[in-house]
């Protein structure tokens, strides 16, 4: 017959040969702070039971090698630069706005002296944050179809100012239209 003593005598000598024993423990793992990107994945390999993560050798970043970008206030608008516009939610170049930097591509061309800044903008709509990212794409692709048309890189700038800059406050359609927009400035060299 099974007292109540014994049920707690073996109850105690499970638990005393589990704490004795001890669970079984994970292996070790070493991981490295994580470096700069490198375009290369870590790897991650097995010894010994405990896993090691290893990451490919980076070197010291290196300063770029373009020079300082000039301020925005040392840029101004002139009226042989035309503005190009954008669709909602959009940064393609649209046909009819590729005539209008066809002719600003031209202008260019024809006056190297001059450095210009793309200013990226948007409507209201969407967070701040997006708005920025999307005002720098429509920056870049207008960058990039100067760049098609012969303007040498060295001499763009591009910046975002989302919807912060808006030229036309209404809520409609009509006036969202005028503040998706690439504008263009300039200043001698």
């Amino acid at each position: 017959m099974v007292t109540r003593g014994s049920k707690l005598i073996v109850m105690s000598l499970v638990i005393s040969t589990a704490l004795i024993a001890g669970c079984a423990k994970r292996p070790a793992t070493t991981a490295a702070s994580a470096p700069a990107p490198t375009g290369t994945a870590a790897t991650t390999g097995s010894t010994g039971g405990a896993t090691q993560v290893t990451s490919p050798p980076t070197a010291a970043p290196q300063a770029p090698a373009t020079t300082a970008r000039p301020s925005p206030k040392e840029f101004t608008a002139i009226p042989e630069l035309k503005p190009i516009y954008f669709d909602f939610d959009k940064y393609d170049i649209r046909p009819g706005d590729a005539k209008v930097l066809d002719a600003n591509a031209q202008w260019l061309k024809s006056n190297s002296e001059q450095l210009v800044l793309i200013e990226g903008h948007c409507d209201e709509r969407g967070t701040n944050e997006y708005n920025l990212a999307l005002g720098e794409r429509r920056a870049k692709s207008t960058m990039n179809y100067l760049v098609s048309q012969g303007v040498q890189a060295s001499r763009i700038t591009i910046i975002s100012y989302g919807e912060e800059r808006p030229v036309c406050t209404q809520h409609n359609e009509e006036c969202w239209s005028k503040n998706r927009r690439a504008q263009f400035l300039v200043k001698p060299r």
